[in-house]
């Protein structure tokens, strides 16, 4: 299968490092004008000639008008939605008010400004492609990681939504939900876990990887040739999905077979 962008507009925001980055790598492979952001500046220095690199943090709606403004005038065909933060990792009486807001306000109101400046666009020209990115966590419960969780229900919800809305305008939206991806994030999220159960990472790395049917960790190449299909003519009538590429989550972190010396 030939699947090609040529003359397509792309944004991916947090595409410094892990599965933004691919995805970016894989739209500009593709013959797609890429278009980025991070907040960490020097992670956007690794990506090719070619992808236009933007610093900002997707949290404040203001830096994101800045951004989108200097875009958006010369058309937009593709919005992937890509940043998130994990959050903290506690039971929620110990969650502090500000780890609360961080995290909704990252992994959820951050699609909610990009959304709404590239939605009018999309249906003046009667066409785009909106790509959420969402997690096991937005599907199922995730003890522990309540910020984190009711986030990504939410957008759940917003991409259902969306789809229903924006359809009649021929714009497709769909949302992703990765497995346990590899990458510095996921090794991040593993220490957490660690330190919070009191045991080591190659086990939560276990329980992570048998809570999945495949047992299996998922390569950041895979999600970013998914979201490339669903940006595609290939994918032209897909919408209102809720696509998992997980190797078939069953459940998020099982802990209760560390706690029963089952690992």
């Amino acid at each position: 299968m030939n699947i090609t962008l040529e003359g397509k507009r792309v944004f991916v925001s947090a595409g410094g490092a892990g599965m933004g980055r691919s995805t970016c790598l894989a739209f500009h492979q593709a013959g797609a004008e890429v278009f980025t952001c991070d907040i960490n500046q020097e992670a956007l220095t690794s990506l090719p000639q070619g992808i236009e690199t933007f610093t900002c943090d997707v949290g404040d709606a203001e830096e994101v008008k800045k951004m989108m403004d200097e875009i958006l005038p010369d058309g937009l065909d593709v919005l992937v939605n890509n940043a998130g933060i994990a959050g903290p990792t506690a039971p929620i009486e110990n969650i502090s008010l500000e780890e609360w807001n961080h995290t909704i306000n990252v992994c959820l109101n951050s699609q909610f400004y990009f959304n709404r400046l590239v939605v009018p666009l999309f249906k003046k020209q009667r066409h785009g492609v909106l790509i959420n990115l969402i997690s096991g966590a937005g599907i199922l419960g995730f003890p522990n990681r309540s910020p984190y969780a009711a986030a990504k229900w939410a957008v759940t919800g917003l991409t259902k939504t969306l789809a229903m809305e924006l359809g009649p305008q021929n714009i497709r939206v769909n949302g992703i939900v990765p497995g346990n991806v590899n990458g510095e994030r996921m090794d991040r999220v593993v220490q957490a876990h660690a330190e919070a159960d009191k045991i080591s990472p190659e086990v939560v790395r276990k329980l992570y990887a048998i809570g999945t049917s495949m047992q299996c960790f998922i390569e950041p190449e895979e999600i970013a040739n998914m979201i490339l299909f669903l940006s595609s003519d290939h994918g032209r009538h897909i919408s209102g999905q809720i696509i998992g590429l997980d190797g078939h989550t069953e459940t998020l972190y099982p802990r209760m077979l560390s706690e029963q010396g089952m690992v």
